[in-house]
């Protein structure tokens, strides 16, 4: 005997309806029960593979329990939204090119935090509008929220081998959001993993931070170094980086089930100042109030020009030699007063020239 359809049946078909009117591919629906997932973060930290990113253990049991981040919360929403931008350079050729600079997909065009927080905030209005007043929070990479187990808890997809979330019509090229809700509505199914016995992507990592399947070393992590870490990129993992200035998309380059992403839509993720296909010598010829006003709205503005200059740096000194290449270095390090970057920046003069800059 079949159990009885949920009460709020209706109301779940109507908001999924209403999030793809504001351009979400996709939203599912979950519980709050991250148990196995806050256990799973808990050893990954004690483990120290979270680096310097502190900011994912201060906020304790919250990150793993929606009621106890915002009280009554009983179902949470959650969205996606294809972000990988039309009209761009080739990504492989991109990277293939060691005078070009590589910036993650993601990163090229707008911020996506207020975008999505933008629309979420319409589709709670429109929840309102259907049901009245509830209780709610909307949340865009911007509290401790647990978003990838949630998702998969959803049905947007499974989390895989890389630690990204895959789905199987759409690949992993998409951007995440929830909102938090006090209505108890139906739940939908979780995604079932299916990477196989496929590994490319951990043999594709070009520093190994993909230490085994669903395994993730943030420490050696491209993303991790080029975007959280404030300090010193480790001399030994320098080489490594190639010309990626900001972020890393190898692991999801080689993914096969990104042969089906989707272009986005979005006007907003598509490049800005031809970050798709600029050189490394060009962005580093930013002044910082050059790289300010370059990146407002954009999310690589929050590493800061001093960070940004840091991976130019190595960069450059993994890049082919040259004059041009040399003189800008040597330029910039005749002016620079954080030590931090000065150092990096006699490193990569060292490895153009086959010898020590005092």
């Amino acid at each position: 005997m079949s159990s009885p359809p949920h009460p709020n049946t209706d109301l779940a078909i109507k908001i999924k309806a209403l999030a793809r009117g504001l351009g979400f591919q996709q939203l599912g629906i979950t519980d709050t029960n991250l148990q196995l997932a806050g256990a799973r973060l808990t050893a990954w930290i004690a483990d120290g593979r979270h680096g310097e990113m502190h900011y994912m253990h201060k906020h304790g049991s919250k990150r793993a329990a929606p009621a106890e981040l915002v009280p009554g919360t009983v179902r949470v929403l959650s969205v996606r939204m294809d972000y990988f931008p039309p009209d761009t350079e080739a990504a492989w050729s991109q990277l293939e090119n060691a005078e070009a600079a590589y910036v993650s997909r993601y990163a090229l065009g707008r911020d996506y935090h207020k975008l999505m927080r933008t629309r979420l905030q319409r589709l709670s209005d429109q929840i309102v509008a259907l049901i009245g007043p509830f209780g709610y929070r909307v949340f865009v990479d911007s509290a401790p929220v647990m978003e990838k187990p949630l998702a998969e808890k959803a049905g947007l997809g499974w989390i895989g081998k890389h630690t990204n979330l895959i789905n199987s019509q759409s690949g992993s090229y998409f951007f995440l959001g929830e909102i938090y809700v006090d209505i108890d509505l139906p739940i939908d199914q979780a995604a079932s993993e299916h990477c196989g016995t496929c590994t490319r992507c951990i043999a594709a990592c070009p520093t190994g931070a993909i230490t085994g399947p669903f395994q993730l070393d943030a420490r050696l992590c491209i993303s991790y170094l080029t975007i959280e870490l404030d300090g010193a990129i480790p001399i030994a993992l320098r080489p490594a980086l190639g010309n990626r200035i900001y972020g890393c998309d190898d692991c999801q380059l080689v993914c096969p089930w990104n042969k089906f992403a989707q272009l986005s839509a979005e006007a907003d993720f598509c490049a800005r100042h031809q970050l798709d296909r600029a050189s490394l010598l060009e962005l580093f010829a930013w002044s910082e109030p050059e790289f300010l006003k370059n990146t407002e709205g954009s999310a690589i503005r929050r590493i800061g020009y001093a960070r940004w200059q840091r991976n130019l740096a190595v960069a450059l000194g993994n890049a082919p030699k040259s004059v041009d290449v040399t003189n800008a270095l040597s330029a910039r390090l005749a002016q620079c007063a954080d030590q931090n970057l000065a150092e990096h920046l006699r490193w990569a003069l060292e490895r153009q020239t086959d010898s020590q800059i005092d």
